[in-house]
């Protein structure tokens, strides 16, 4: 990953793109790899099949924080006329992979199980 970013750093200067471009260029990589950073967490608790009560609160509030963020980008393109594109389908990917996790923290935790289990680990 470090490696990535600094060879995309690298290669900038040489590709002749002034560094406000840069600096848009490692803004979209770092809202991409948001979208996506979440997932070693959520294959892990498929994998085991189980997670601590605190660790599914935690992804659940982690999730809904960016599911409001999708309320914000509907209300300011609204208000305001704002539309970033990079930013709502990058929003837009990393709450479908919470989709399933949503599911089950209602289904399973919110009804007082407390300790959340998947249904068949894999």
């Amino acid at each position: 990953m470090l490696c990535l970013l600094l060879t995309s750093q690298l290669a900038v200067p040489l590709m002749n793109v002034s560094p406000t471009d840069s600096l848009q260029i490692l803004w979209t990589f770092s809202i991409f790899l948001e979208s996506v950073a979440i997932m070693p967490q959520l294959f892990m608790i498929t994998k085991t099949g189980e997670a601590e009560s605190i660790t599914t609160h935690y992804l659940f509030f982690l999730g809904l924080y960016r599911a409001l963020y999708i309320a914000n980008w509907v209300w300011r393109y609204h208000t305001e006329g704002f539309f970033d594109q990079i930013a709502v389908v990058s929003g837009v990917v990393q709450t479908i992979f919470y989709c399933d996790f949503f599911y089950l923290y209602v289904t399973r935790v919110l009804r007082g199980r407390g300790k959340m289990s998947l249904p068949m680990p894999i």
